[in-house]
């Protein structure tokens, strides 16, 4: 009567594992393939967003850059001392335009961007200095120019060229 049940108990037994081992590996590739997509999802979601980010802080650097921000802020008959006041407020207007991107770029390219930003504030501020406040907005420009030439590197160029590197890891 023993083998009698052994007989009929253990090709259960065999099959009850059989498809408890079936349906664990069936379950785990169901929860495999559900994290891909939703990680493909997620990609595909940030993807723009992260290089919209990087396009936009491009685009803030290369306005707040000399040659183009003092021929953009420049108007005919201003003071020296308008203009400082005008760049500075162009920048700070594009820069807090701008903050929320640092959600998507790495902690290196933001710090780089900022620094570039605070740069050329101190830039304009220096050469501000070397004229009179009465003086022209053109004599200001002058004085930026020349100060910015002086220097070793161009700050903007700098943290340009490195979102273009991180942009180019994130597309490769």
């Amino acid at each position: 009567m023993f083998a009698e049940i052994l007989k009929i108990t253990i090709p259960a037994l065999m099959v009850f594992l059989a498809g408890y081992l079936a349906l664990r590996i069936l379950i785990k590739n169901e929860t495999q393939r559900q994290k891909s997509e939703l990680m493909f999802n997620t990609i595909k979601i940030t993807l723009p967003m992260r290089l919209q980010a990087y396009e936009r802080l491009i685009l803030f650097l290369e306005r707040i850059s000399p040659e183009s921000i003092l021929v953009r802020v420049n108007k005919k008959g201003m003071l020296a001392s308008d203009f400082q006041n005008s760049l500075l407020g162009n920048i700070r207007a594009e820069w807090e335009h701008n903050l929320s991107q640092q959600l998507y770029v790495s902690k290196e390219a933001w710090e780089l961007v900022k620094n570039a930003k605070e740069n050329i504030i101190s830039l304009i501020n220096i050469s501000s200095e070397k004229v009179a406040p009465n003086d022209s907005s053109f004599e200001l420009s002058r004085k930026i120019l020349e100060t910015f030439s002086e220097l070793d590197a161009n700050p903007t160029t700098i943290a340009i060229d490195f979102l273009k590197k991180e942009v180019k890891n994130i597309l490769d």
